[in-house]
This record gives C-alpha cells, structure tokens and sequence, in this order.
C-alpha cells in the first residue's frame, strides 16, 4: 500500500501545449516516493499517456451536462482502487517536487487530521521537461528565476488524511467553487487548514483557456454557478488560504500569522463558521468592502 494517492482528472491531449504540460506534470508525479497516481475520465489521449508512464486510470466516471467529471466520483473511485494512509486532490498541470511527499510526512506525524493546501509557483513552460537526475534541483533554480508566486487565491492541490471527506457534494471539475468549499470544510470540521507555502513548491504551468468554451476562464463559466450553489453560496466560495489557520515551516506546525487581511477574515468568517449565518457574513464583507475599499 503506498502512502499517498494522488488523483487527477486531465484535460483533453488534443491541444498541444496542454499535452505537454499535463505529460510534465505526470511525469513528475511518477518520480515521487511511495505515491500511487489514479488519472480519472475517458478524454482524448489519456488512456495512451496513462500507459505510456505506468498509472493507473479509471476510464468511467459520472459527469456534469458539459461532460466534465463529478468531484465526488473521483474521491470516491480513487479509495476504492487505491486504500492509502493519504490522499491528494491536484490539478493535472501542477509540477510536484519531493518535498510534497516530504511535507506530508512531517504533517502526519504531527497531527492525525488535517488539510494540507499551498500556493503555487506559475511558470511559461513550452517544451517537454528533462526529467533526468538532477532534475528537481534545476527546475527549482528555474522557477526561483523565471517564475512567480501565485496570490493567495484558489488551490491547485489538497493533501488529507483517508478520514476527511468522506462524503462532498457533486462539484464539477475544472468550474471555480469547489476548492474554496475544501478549505471552508476544513475549517468547518476542525480539520487544521495547513499552509504549506514554505515548505512545498508547486509549479504551475501557465496555459490559456482554449479548452473550455468560448476560451472563457472556468471563474466564468456557467457550471461555476453550479458549484457555488453546491458549495452553499458565494459566504462559502471566499475562503481562500488567507483562512488557512497553521503553517508549515521547516517541517513544524505553527499558528498563522495574523496579518490584516487575515484578520478581517476572521470577522467574516466567523458567523458562518461558528454560527452558520451566510448573511451576516456577506454583510460583514460588503461592509469591509464599502468602508476599506478593499
């Protein structure tokens, strides 16, 4: 049994920049220790990229009127076929370094539950990578270079225990919402929402939206209503990691830091999370809104 499942639902292969960064991403999973990487959905080119690099791919999978995947099948068919101590929800063009097992490791160690999320690195990547050895230390001394750390908005991954989420609602993959309201569970459930910003590096491979329709960014696409509607509301749908409430810093846990934007979302937070009031929440932030213009 590995320790950690990784599951993804990748885009079609017909683009071929998409391929080539969906091929860096997977490639760099399967360089990762003690990890077992499911691939779900039945689009163009997965099933021969699954093949070709050795991971396992559950080809049926329920989808929404659009055809895109069911967050809920996914979890589900992912501990079916893969049992593990760990698993890890993350986006198919993020690049994974060691350190993300490593992290995980340390966290499990520290506490029986949790979630583990990060902000990412985003990168221009064009080319198939050179996963030869050494790999890790050049790609990092690239992103130090040329890449940029992403604002502290949307995740591109959640690394939990096989205890969180046993059950959540039917989100459509690829449409925003979903991953605001894994954040939001975490905290609703007294799972530590865990910043692992210092310690994991993820490089997101930068890419257009031609692959959804219209080439419109999935913020804007109508099923993002539909998973706001699942996730509770738009209360729910702003939670971000300024709401995460430890850090992971050279492998210790440690409270977060209260900055001001953290604080205010404290305040909004709060009768939601401890009171389950969505409207005096939504007041709270259009006050925020309306007196500090932020």
């Amino acid at each position: 049994m590995a320790l950690l499942t990784l599951l993804s639902a990748p885009k079609p292969f017909t683009n071929p920049h998409i391929a080539i960064i969906q091929r860096n991403a997977i490639l760099s999973w399967t360089k990762l220790p003690d990890v077992n990487v499911i691939l779900l959905g039945d689009e163009p080119g997965l099933a021969e990229v699954a093949a070709e690099l050795g991971v396992t791919h559950l080809r049926e999978i329920p989808r929404s009127p659009s055809g895109a995947p069911l967050m809920d099948a996914m979890l589900q068919l992912a501990r079916q076929a893969s049992p593990s101590p760990l698993y890890a929800i993350v986006n198919a063009d993020i690049i994974l370094f060691d350190d993300f097992v490593e992290a995980a490791q340390k966290v499990a160690q520290q506490k029986e539950k949790f979630v583990l999320m990060g902000q990412r690195w985003d990168m221009d990547i064009r080319t198939l990578l050179d996963f030869s050895a050494g790999w890790q230390s050049r790609l990092r001394s690239e992103v130090h270079t040329n890449g940029f750390l992403h604002r502290p908005v949307g995740s591109d991954y959640f690394l939990f225990p096989a205890s969180a989420y046993q059950t959540i609602p039917a989100f459509i993959v690829g449409r925003a919402g979903w991953d605001n309201w894994m954040i939001y569970q975490a905290r609703k459930s007294k799972f530590p929402a865990i910043d692992a910003t210092a310690d994991v590096m993820i490089v997101h491979q930068n890419h257009d939206y031609a692959h959804l329709p219209g080439g419109q960014p999935h913020y804007k696409h109508p099923e993002t209503d539909d998973n706001v509607r699942l996730a509770g509301g738009r209360a729910v749908t702003r939670f971000t990691l300024l709401d995460s409430d430890y850090r992971l810093e050279k492998g210790h846990l440690l409270s977060q830091k209260i900055t001001l934007a953290r604080f205010w979302r404290r305040i909004e937070a709060w009768p939601l999370l401890r009171l389950g009031s969505a409207r005096l929440s939504n007041l709270l932030w259009r006050l925020r809104k309306l007196f500090l213009k932020t």
